[in-house]
């Protein structure tokens, strides 16, 4: 089973950079998708139909903001569209379907970078999630939670850690969460699984040759229910061309 996490940056920006004829040549199983900057009448055009896969999106309400999608190949048994709480529905934030043996996510998580106040509410936005991880840890149906996390977990997956310990993305309290996620809740990150080196980023800010000097940020994930640990094949960043400020990241299931 292959599948493949990316966000956009926008999905009219990331088709005309060529996403979808590089998405029809990596014949995924599950393509989630964040940061669709769409409506949902904006996502009919055929430019962002694939053939031969179903599409489920949550739009948000505001206008050019957030977004997720999933295109699949099996017809879901059940798709859920939201979390359950304002600020992740009114922004368009999780999508998910149920593919019988697996269910299958696509969340974007708030960013914190803008200010206190969105700071704030990625703090509210964590404390409710965790409420729903705990729901689903449950589930006899395991997931794959794909999507920008916009948290770097540990210090190997930014380069400048230490410069960075007071910014959004890697403050301790975000990164305390990411423990709870990992051990308490015993997800696990798919990536590290197979790949335990440094130096594997999936967001490169546009400021100061970030990309050419490969100064980034882990903060894209497949983060999996514990079952699924022993099934994770492969894992890798495609940068080969760029679509987005991020990069697709591609992991193979034995499901």
């Amino acid at each position: 089973m292959r599948v493949i996490s990316i966000n956009l940056n926008g999905i009219r920006s990331a088709e005309r950079k060529g996403i979808f004829a590089w998405l029809v040549s990596q014949a995924a199983d599950v393509i989630c998708m964040q940061e669709l900057r769409a409506q949902a009448v904006d996502l009919e055009r055929p430019a962002f139909h694939l053939e031969g896969y179903h599409r489920y999106f949550q739009c948000a309400e505001k206008k050019g903001y957030s977004g997720v999608a999933i295109y699949t190949r099996l017809q879901p048994l059940e798709v859920v569209s939201g979390l359950g709480f304002p600020l992740a529905d009114s922004e368009g934030r999780y999508v998910a379907v149920n593919l019988g043996k697996v269910w299958v996510a696509s969340l974007y998580m708030p960013s914190g970078t803008s200010g206190d106040e969105r700071q704030t509410l990625k703090f509210q936005f964590l404390d409710q999630y965790a409420e729903y991880l705990k729901k689903i840890n449950q589930s006899p149906v395991p997931y794959i939670i794909c999507g920008d996390w916009n948290i770097a977990h540990k210090q190997i997956d930014l380069k400048n850690w230490r410069g960075n310990q007071k910014n959004s993305g890697f403050l301790p309290e975000e990164r305390a969460w990411m423990d709870v996620l990992f051990e308490k809740l015993q997800f696990v990150d798919a990536f590290r699984v197979v790949n335990s080196e440094a130096d594997q980023y999936t967001w490169w800010s546009n400021r100061g040759r970030a990309w050419e000097k490969n100064v980034g940020w882990r903060i894209d994930y497949q983060v999996i229910s514990p079952a699924l640990k022993p099934l994770v094949r492969s894992a890798s960043i495609y940068k080969d061309q760029r679509f987005s400020d991020h990069a697709p990241l591609v992991m193979e299931y034995e499901i």
